[in-house]
Formats: C-alpha cells, structure tokens, sequence
C-alpha cells in the first residue's frame, strides 16, 4: 500500500461539458491508509474468542467486515497462541512476526532443537481449526476478488450497450415525445450500471459525455424540456459545489479528499446546464477543488520532514541489526539473548511511522534481509544442536557418576568442594533432551542430597568452615599453653599477638563456642596473669555481661550465615527448574543482602572484642 497520496486536480472544463482525470486511484491509495491507521486490536481476547468471531464473520455475508479485520484476527491469533504456549512451557520466549511489516522468523525452545518434536502440544487442534478458518477465508476473499472483476467486465460491456443505443438514438430522426423518454430511460441506466474496470473508466466516460453532448445540442427538441433539464442538472451541480467548498473547513484533511473524489464522481453522472452556466458552475467546482488539494498537498508537504527522520531512524536500526547479524555466535544463551535485542528493535521499528514513498520500501527490505539473515543462522545453529545435546547428556552422565562415587564420603570439606566444583560444571554445561533432562537431573541431584544430607546429620548446623576455625583456634590454645616466657616486654608482645590471631579466626561451631574460648581464656589467665592488668578479663559480672552481649551478636552472625549456606547449595539445584532465572535473581537479591547483614555483624564482633580487650 502506498505511504503518500498524490492530490489529482480534474482538467478545465470542455466549452459543451466537463471533461477532467479520473480520480480514484488517489482515492483508493487514501481510503487504504486510513483504513491501515484504524485497523481494529483483538489481542485482549482469548483464542477461542478470536475463532468464533472469525468463524461468524466467514459464515456472515458481510464480506468488507471479513476482509477488514482477517488480518488483525490473524496477527492476535497467533500472539496469543504464542503466549498461551510459553505459559504452559511448550514455547520458550522468542520473536513473532504480528504484522505485514514484521520479518519472519523462528525461534525454537531453549534447549531443544528446531525440527524435534519433544511433547504433546495441547494447542495444536485450534491452531489447525484457525488455519482451516483461514483458509475458507482465502478461497472467499479470491472468488469476492474474482467476482468482482468478472462483475466490472459486465458492467463495462452493459455501458457499450447503453452507449450504442445512445448512438442510435443521436442518429435516429424519431418524433420528439417518443425520442427524450427513450434518452432518460438510457441516463437510468446508465447510471444505475456499477463500476467497470480501471484501465477503462476514462475512455467509457468520455464517449458517454460525447453522445450526451451531441443529443442536446444537435437533437431538436423542445426548447421547455430542455431549459427544465438544465435547471435541475444546475440545481444538482450548485448542490454539489456547496458541499465540496464546506470541505474546506474540515480538520480531517485526508477524509476532505476522499470525500472530495465521490464528489468528483458524482458530478461527472449529471447531465450538462445551459451554456451561459457552464463555464460559471464548472469555475466554481473547480475553485472549491483546488482549496482542498491544496490543503492535501501542504498536509503531505509537512510530512516529509518527519518523514526524513523516519528513514534516517529506520536506517539505524538496519544497521544495528546488520552488526548483529555478523557477530560469531557459538552458545544457546548468547542466541537467546540477541533474539531478545532483535526483537525489542523491531517492536522500536513499529513504533516509526513511514519513509518517503521512494525510500520506505528499500529501507523495510534492507531490515527485513537483515533479520532474516540473524534468523537464518540461528536455525543453522539449533539445526546441529542434536548432536550438541548429546554430547552434553554424556558429560552430564559423567558428573553423575562421579557425585555418586562421592555421596558416601565422609572427608566432608574435601568432598564439599568437590561437590560445589561438581554443581559449577553442571551449570556450565548446555542444555540436553527434554526427554532426557529430568532424567539425568534428578539422578545427580539425589547423589548431591544424599552427601548434604550426611554431612548435615554429621556436622548439626556447623559448616566446613566453622570446623576448621575451631581446629585452628585449638591449635592456638597449645600455642599458649606452650609459649615460655622469659621476657616481660616480649611476653606482652606475645599475649597481644595471641589475642589479635584469636580475634583473627571466623566462628566456630555454635556448641563448641563456651567450651573453646574458655580454654583460651584459662591458658592466657595461666599463662600471662602477671603481665594483664586490672587481673583476669574474664571474671566477674562485668565479664559476664560482655558475655551475653557478644554471644547476642555471634548468635545473629551464625544464623544468616547458616541462611547465606543454605541458599547457596540450593541455587544448583534451581537452574534446571522452570523460571529458574528469576528464582535465581530472587535468591541472589536475598544472599547479596544477607551477606552485607554478615559483614555488619562481623564488624560489631570485631569492634566489640577490640573495646574489651584490655577490660
């Protein structure tokens, strides 16, 4: 359809009768416009909604309804259609075309290839019921079109016929009472003959006006019919220029001209006026027509500066998608995520109104070759991703078996690690069958909870960690317990160095905690009681108040540490879930949090031991 319509300004008048261009083209490039810019959304109803309308309008003899709104049905059909298979996870999200303007193209599921069919799609009976409906569309919409021609030629052939006897009754010298009646019976019927083709509207037209023409002014009659035929065919035209110079006030300049045409049309079926009026009422038409093509040119005038902008817009784009296109993809995810940009840049396109005529076709093909291209590549990459996925099953098997060679462990911060290195590889692996997925992923990750479980009934609520401080801080109390003092001055140094490498070591296991710092306690209280002042830190209820409040702060530390582990070890297991990616953004908002919680604790503890540890 074209963007901008030309405004056609009729011919001067002929000294016998009007004579001017045909305007409907210009009309049908207008109507088709307006008709584009209103076309109506169905994408707020459901599927079977949008099936049973379409079916009633197929079923309805209204064929202008059926053929103004069989795409929109179409476009909305198949956007729903699209979402209601990514909510039962039959279709992983990807770019659909929904306009005439929309490049084709196909975007498999995430993890499985193009051409294989994976599971039993629920869907598949409507979309096969909507494409027969479409289909009958079709057929109807080509035997309307068809009809419609053939109807054109007939019409044609009947104004010959009706030009011929015109002929025949210039030619004839009847009697004038039988001679005019016959002349307004063919004016009848002439006018009561449709629309005949295009290509032969002016010639048709013209011969018709020649004839008319000569029967007035060569067929002698009398003078009383004549005058009274002209005046009504000048109260007609008057009629006519009053409605086509109230158009001048109308804002909606591209329906100004349209309805301008009709009037056009009209015009040329009345019959000519005496010749003192002629020149008159034709001038005043053809003033009343120049003001509204006038307008209509300044309206598409001022459209080509926005127009301009519109194609260097789209010319942008064309080149954002080119550089995609050339880009070397090798990962599932990487397509997945360029599809997404491309089609976010396509809905951007939609949203630019059109190019100058001369340019918005050139610039649509060069961004739709650009889009297909990307898609074109993308369908070559799913196409060897079979194999891929094979490949990727067997490293997945192969992380199986090595996490069920694990699972009985008990050297639990070795085997921990290993786990979590194992749980990292899985998730670097692609995706494998859907057949196949759960399979493979519920076999690893029993092996990973039957070692969790273990380590957990082993361990309580301690952690790899913890274990480890209160290895090292038993180590410590030895080295207390073993240090030789022959010094003062070094023996200080050596208690304060003691203290800060205690302060140093992270938590320890909850239970383990009283006993471990009292033994630290009592071999710094024997070892260096002479060198503290104010005698021993730990005595009183001034240490026992110190007490409680840092037990109060180690308490809050262990518990979001204890929360900060568990989300941890649950994030492998949800990356093979559906919607994994916006649990895992839950749990990574929610660890982020928590481990800035962490770091705020630690620092009290730190903080607290350092403005005691001289009490």
């Amino acid at each position: 359809m074209s963007e901008d319509l030309n405004p056609v300004v009729p011919a001067e008048e002929q000294p016998v009768e009007m004579k001017e261009e045909v305007l409907e083209t210009a009309a049908e490039t207008a109507a088709e416009t307006v008709t584009d810019n209103s076309r109506t959304d169905f994408s707020n109803k459901g599927l079977k909604e949008i099936v049973d309308l379409f079916k009633e309008l197929i079923d309805g003899d209204n064929m202008q309804q059926l053929y103004k709104h069989a795409e929109a049905l179409k476009a909305a059909f198949y956007k729903n259609l699209r979402k209601e298979k990514i909510a039962s996870g039959i279709l992983q999200p990807a770019a659909e075309a929904t306009d005439a303007e929309a490049p084709a193209k196909e975007t498999p599921a995430e993890g499985q290839p193009a051409q294989e069919t994976v599971s039993y799609n629920p869907f598949a009976e409507i979309e096969r019921g909507f494409k027969d409906l479409y289909s009958q569309y079709k057929a109807r919409r080509a035997a309307f079109t068809q009809e419609m021609e053939k109807q054109k030629e007939e019409n044609y052939q009947a104004k010959l016929a009706v030009i011929d006897e015109l002929k025949s009754l210039v030619e004839a010298s009847e009697d004038l009472k039988e001679t005019f009646p016959k002349f307004r019976d063919i004016q009848n019927r002439w006018r009561a003959v449709g629309p005949v083709p295009q290509g032969k509207v002016k010639d048709l037209y013209d011969t018709y006006q020649h004839y008319v023409e000569l029967f007035y002014d060569y067929v002698k009659i009398n003078k009383e019919f004549r005058d009274l035929d002209f005046k009504k065919n000048l109260e007609a035209k008057e009629k006519l220029c009053e409605k086509a110079e109230a158009l001048a006030e109308e804002e909606d300049v591209v329906g100004a001209f349209r309805t301008l045409q009709k009037l056009h049309e009209q015009w040329k079926e009345l019959g000519p006026v005496s010749k003192e009026f002629r020149d008159s009422i034709w001038d005043r038409f053809r003033a009343a027509t120049a003001v509204i093509n006038k307008k209509h040119q300044a309206f598409f005038e001022s459209q080509k500066g926005s127009q301009k902008e519109n194609f260097e817009a789209k010319s942008a784009l064309c080149e954002k998608v080119e550089e995609i296109a050339r880009r070397e993809i090798k990962d599932s995810t990487t397509w997945n995520t360029l599809t997404k940009e491309i089609e976010n840049i396509q809905k951007e396109w939609k949203k630019i109104g059109f190019a100058s005529k001369k340019e918005n076709q050139k610039v649509y093909d060069r961004f739709r070759a650009a889009c297909d291209d990307f898609f074109a590549r993308k369908r070559d990459f799913y196409a060897g991703f079979k194999n891929q996925m094979q490949d990727n099953l067997a490293r997945k098997i192969e992380l199986c078996e090595k996490a069920e060679a694990l699972k009985e462990s008990t050297d639990w911060k070795k085997a921990s690690d290993e786990f979590i290195e194992l749980q990292k590889l899985w998730k670097e692996i692609g995706p494998v069958s859907r057949k196949k997925s759960e399979q493979v992923w519920k076999r690893f990750r029993a092996a990973c909870d039957e070692f969790f479980n273990n380590r957990d009934q082993h361990f309580g609520s301690q952690n790899t960690e913890q274990a480890d401080n209160l290895e090292k801080k038993r180590s410590l109390i030895e080295e207390v317990r073993n240090y030789v003092v022959e010094d003062r001055d070094e023996a200080r140094e050596a208690l304060r160095a003691f203290q800060e490498r205690w302060n140093a070591i992270g938590f320890v296991p909850f239970k383990e905690k009283t006993r471990i710092q009292d033994a630290f306690r009592k071999a710094v209280n024997e070892k260096f009681a002479e060198f503290r002042e104010g005698g021993s830190r730990f005595a009183g209820k001034a240490e026992r108040a110190v007490r409680s409040e840092r037990d109060r702060l180690v308490q809050k530390f262990m518990k979001k540490e204890q929360e900060i582990a568990t989300w941890e070890n649950n994030m492998g297991f949800f990356s093979q879930s559906k919607n994994a990616e916006a649990l895992l953004g839950e749990l990574n908002k929610k660890i982020d949090i928590a481990r800035q919680e962490l770091a705020r604790l630690e620092e009290e503890i730190k903080e607290f031991d350092r403005q005691h540890e001289q009490e």
